[in-house]
């Protein structure tokens, strides 16, 4: 599937790029007078708002790693001279950042891009004579501006909201309440959804997707707007439930190197490290040399590591443990110990991170550069290359099984029935009776590194709360401040 979208990508660019009129009766490209002239070209018309997924995960877009480091599962610790680079990690562990940090920068580029490129595709199609495969595409391409709109009301809060890029070259938009931006979006999806195809794509924005969006909407409707929507959560939720998917019966199996069929994931980004780059979460988390474990043909960078208090929230018979976090002794691929390059020892990776800030001098050579349990959810494939073909899911059933329990309880009901099959797959016992404190634990141990916490957290209201090198915070810590270079180029933002 995943070559399928990179032809479609191909395709899209060369037919695009000829639509300009030509004297000659013989074209090499189709010319605009005609785009599209059947279904499979309009359904190339959607392609680039979908490779705009394509920075969410490394640093390029920061979403990402905004929702994670932020949170209480994981962090980017200072090693000696190494990952200091200026406070940016732990300034989003911290909560000190500020309006011109990295992530802040560029996590809005990332979804204006987004946005951008759907209402340019939106301008286009509205201009073609209108028929039910263009209506079909007009409404795929709402959905995903919404998604990246979500994304942006999620992070920022008030923000402008605009439908069409054919604007004046002068416009300068002024931002609308995060509670108008939430009222849009979900009268947008709700409108279009009847129009999504209802096939299984986990790459496009189908039917199960606009669900997915809408229960996420609903679920954070008291963030958003003021007024939760439990019910209308728990409703989509049980949309997405009776849908074509279903738990795999493994922890792991929805984060493996071909994971473009698994029947849990509802919507993802098709990562591949020769053609769509921009997933190395194991370059920034892996050991120096643990290239000899995995054949890697470049070294790791030895930095983000496991929050040493959320690693301890795992029972030590939760398979999840043990299947998603690196620690312990470690060895080459032959099965020889890794000797510490600096330190001369065997290779242990300690799971217990001592500080956020380990600086030389201060702390040991050990425990500068090999404490802290590293991420494996995303299987590490042998001879794994600077980017892994993992498909990062950003919708997957698990998620709205548990949320599903969540609502249940907000609605004084029982959520049992939609926790425990989770926590049967990882090995530990089953609830009776689950608390939202219950739900909102698990939620965090079953989700990790999906980039869900961050919000999980401001739901619950814990967001303010101290957790592991970092201290309480106030509210204005919920979204992100717009960049300085956003507000210098456009004053309407400030106000």
């Amino acid at each position: 599937m995943k070559k399928i979208i990179y032809t479609l990508f191909a395709v899209a660019i060369i037919a695009l790029s000829g639509c300009t009129k030509l004297e000659e009766d013989l074209f090499d490209k189709i010319p605009g007078s005609v785009y599209p002239e059947n279904a499979d070209q309009v359904a190339n018309l959607s392609v680039d708002a979908y490779k705009r997924l394509q920075n969410l995960c490394d640093d390029n877009g920061w979403w990402f790693l905004a929702q994670e480091i932020s949170s209480d599962g994981f962090c980017g610790p200072t090693r000696a001279s190494d990952w200091y680079d200026g406070g940016k990690w732990t300034d989003m562990h911290r909560h000190t950042w500020s309006n011109d940090t990295e992530g802040v920068n560029r996590m809005w580029s990332t979804f204006w891009d987004g946005i951008t490129s759907s209402n340019q595709i939106l301008d286009m199609l509205r201009k073609m004579e209108q028929n039910d495969d263009i209506r079909a595409k007009i409404a795929e391409v709402e959905v995903m501006r919404s998604f990246y709109y979500y994304l942006l009301m999620d992070n920022y809060g008030d923000a402008p909201y605009l439908t069409t890029a054919d604007l004046p070259s002068d416009f300068l938009p002024s931002k609308i309440s995060r509670k108008a931006i939430y009222d849009s979006l979900v009268n947008t999806v709700e409108r279009n959804r009847s129009m999504l195809k209802l096939q299984d794509s986990k790459l496009l924005a189908n039917r199960y997707m606009g669900f997915a969006l809408l229960a996420k909407l609903y679920a954070n409707a008291g963030v958003y707007s003021g007024t939760p929507q439990w019910e209308k959560a728990d409703a989509y939720c049980d949309s997405i439930i009776a849908g074509p998917y279903r738990l795999e019966s493994d922890v792991s199996a929805a984060f493996v190197t071909n994971n473009d069929n698994s029947p849990e994931i509802i919507f993802a980004i098709p990562f591949d490290e020769d053609n769509f780059q921009g997933f190395r979460l194991h370059m920034r988390t892996l050991h120096y040399q643990h290239n000899l474990t995995y054949d890697m043909p470049v070294g790791p960078w030895n930095g983000l590591a496991v929050v040493p208090t959320f690693f301890q929230k795992y029972e030590e018979s939760d398979i999840r443990k043990h299947k998603w976090f690196i620690y312990g002794p470690q060895f080459t691929s032959s099965g020889e110990p890794i000797i510490e390059s600096v330190t001369n020892e065997p290779l242990v990776i300690d799971p217990l991170l001592p500080a956020l800030v380990m600086l030389e001098g201060e702390y040991t050579p050990e425990q500068i550069r090999t404490t802290g349990a590293r991420a494996g959810k995303y299987e590490i494939k042998k001879g794994a290359k600077e980017n892994l073909s993992n498909n990062f899911p950003l919708f997957r059933l698990t998620d709205f099984y548990l949320l599903k329990a969540e609502l249940e309880v907000r609605l004084g009901r029982n959520g049992d029935q939609w926790v425990n099959p989770i926590r049967q797959r990882a090995g530990v016992s089953t609830y009776n009776g689950a608390t939202l404190t219950d739900i909102y634990d698990e939620r965090g141990r079953e989700l990790w590194l999906e980039g869900h916490r961050r919000q999980d957290q401001i739901r619950y209201g814990k967001w303010e709360e101290s957790w592991w090198e970092k201290g309480v915070t106030d509210g204005s810590r919920r979204t992100f401040p717009i960049p300085k270079w956003a507000t210098d180029a456009n004053p309407n933002l400030l106000n």
